[in-house]
């Protein structure tokens, strides 16, 4: 058993007064453990190594902390972050209270590639309208609107720093409503190209928020389970839209389709407005509601358009570490290594999204020329596989977590989550080779639905763990690590759509899909093994 290390005493969080201070190194005990030890941030001090087992706690702490540690209500796993005595803390909410949360976030967190993926069902009819191909309409409108979805997490990630969840999320998600309805009366091309960027750029905030929201709500050992629902909804998101609209488009304007999109997004915004809460608890305070519990409509109001949080934010991080804290650990070397194979597994899984509408609707010997209507019925593909992919995450990754936590003699390390995806790996080469074969050979539409299928499974069972190893590794950082992650992906993806089908045109698309799938790989061979191998150090050194 490894010894843990000593409490640092710096921070993403700035250092306020009014802050409960962290242990200096002359309380270090000789363990490793501090004989003062502030429960309430020991979880992220500790940045990727957890006691779990509530007698490994007695000896790591001693028989006097560990009496003190709050527990599972079985008794069998100790509780990380400690909830507070206090019924406000979101930890201590009821399980219902959180879940609504939850769902609201991820259907909120389907908006952002649920609006872009508009574009792939009304892609043939863009082009008719503008007068146009659809080269151009992807290479305006869909890969530039990619791209601002990573851009726009940064910023509201910091805005949520400051404010709170709950106002940048209902702010974002207005702007954003109000965009794709421009997208659905724009008059010509250059208005709907800029409609649709300025919606993905405002649109991305809960694919931000969700990370921050499961780690407010819910305790470590059940937050790589929660995050699997939340993942699930934004990676489902942009089949969902060219299955449903692609059938629409083909019996009428693609403005309808824009315009139910807006209809979505009001719903979702209505929920916010009705039922989203605050989640942020500013547990590192002396008092963590300076401003104390109001109640009534105009409290509500003040909640949710951000004057409570603009009165708040004089008690969290100063704007230097907000503006700063995605370049104070984007550098760091386990960071940055796992973040470079997520952006190009996940990036060439968007390219497919974004190209299979063009290779199944251009006529051979490019493509297979089929309907509209047949191409929206391929895009239920990737939903059922998501959905696959999520039964198959949620328990994968509890077993994983538990078995290495038994191996570990109670204590969980980071690096356990990255045998996950030694599962999704090989589901990846064959999804994306048997996709290649299909298109290039014009097998059975079955062998190109299953390979798209498998590569979507691998794609959530990876993503989900790449997610949980970056959280554990930054425990202080979730919203910097989501923007990141969200980032990476987007950067992966955006490109892929300008080289993919000239690329399977001219060599085939089975050298295409073939080597993307290879260059995967050799990603994985590098980042994977490495991290675990040495990931334990890393954190040492590199970790807050």
């Amino acid at each position: 058993m490894s010894e843990p290390k000593p409490v640092p005493t710096d921070s993403v969080h700035d250092n306020d007064s009014t802050k409960k201070e962290t242990p200096s190194e002359e309380q270090v005990a000789v363990s490793g453990v501090p004989s003062a030890l502030d429960l309430t941030s020991y979880h992220e001090h500790n940045a990727g190594r957890l006691v779990i087992d509530p007698e490994e706690a007695k000896i790591e702490f001693g028989e006097s902390v560990a009496q003190k540690l709050k527990l599972t209500k079985d008794g069998k796993t100790v509780l990380w972050p400690q909830p507070a005595d206090d019924p406000e803390d979101p930890q201590n909410w009821s399980d219902f209270r959180k879940h609504v949360q939850l769902v609201i976030v991820t259907l909120a967190a389907i908006i952002p590639d649920f609006d872009s993926g508009i574009g792939i069902a009304s892609i043939f009819a863009l082009a008719q309208q503008y007068d146009t191909t659809t080269g151009v309409i992807n290479n305006l409108t869909s890969n530039w609107s990619i791209f601002l979805l990573g851009w726009g997490g940064i910023f509201a990630v910091m805005l949520m720093r400051k404010y709170g969840r709950l106002p940048v999320l209902f702010w974002s998600q207005l702007l954003a409503m109000g965009f794709l309805i421009g997208c659905t009366f724009a008059p010509n091309l250059k208005t709907f190209t800029a409609m649709r960027c300025l919606n993905a750029f405002f649109a991305t905030c809960p694919q931000v928020t969700g990370l921050f929201v499961v780690t407010d709500l819910f305790p470590f050992h059940l937050q790589a389970r929660k995050l699997n629902i939340w993942t699930m909804g934004f990676i489902m998101s942009p089949f969902l839209s060219p299955f449903l609209f692609g059938f629409l488009v083909a019996r009428t304007t693609w403005r309808w389709a824009y315009g139910i999109g807006s209809m979505y997004s009001a719903v979702v915004l209505g929920l916010i407005i009705l039922f989203g809460e605050e989640t942020v608890y500013d547990r590192k305070l002396v008092n963590p509601n300076p401003m104390g519990n109001k109640s009534g409509i105009l409290a509500r109001i003040q909640l949710l358009v951000g004057v409570t949080g603009a009165r708040m934010a004089k008690y969290r991080s100063s704007w230097k570490h907000v503006v700063l804290g995605c370049l104070n650990i984007v550098w760091r070397p386990h960071l940055l290594m796992i973040l470079w194979f997520e952006a190009l597994l996940f990036g060439f899984s968007i390219g497919i999204n974004v190209t299979n509408a063009v290779f199944l609707g251009t006529p051979p010997p490019v493509g297979y020329g089929f309907s509209q209507f047949a191409v929206a019925g391929v895009y239920g593909t990737p939903i059922v596989a998501v959905l696959i992919g999520e039964i198959l995450g949620r328990y994968f990754n509890d077993w994983v977590m538990r078995f290495c936590i038994r191996r570990n003699k109670g204590v969980f390390e980071a690096e356990s989550r990255l045998w996950t995806c030694y599962i999704a790996l090989p589901l990846y080469i064959c999804g994306f080779v048997l996709i290649g074969a299909a298109l290039q050979n014009h097998l059975s539409v079955g062998a190109l639905i299953m390979g798209w299928g498998i590569a979507e499974v691998a794609t959530m069972i990876n993503t989900v763990a790449v997610y949980a190893y970056c959280n554990d590794c930054f425990p202080q950082a979730q919203g910097e690590i989501s923007a990141l992650v969200n980032l990476a992906r987007t950067l992966g993806g955006f490109s892929v759509a300008y080289f993919q089908v000239p690329w399977a045109t001219k060599n085939g698309a089975l050298q295409t899909f073939g080597v993307e799938s290879a260059i995967v790989a050799g990603l994985f061979l590098l980042v994977v093994p490495a991290l675990q191998l040495t990931g334990r150090s890393l954190r040492s050194r590199f970790s807050f």
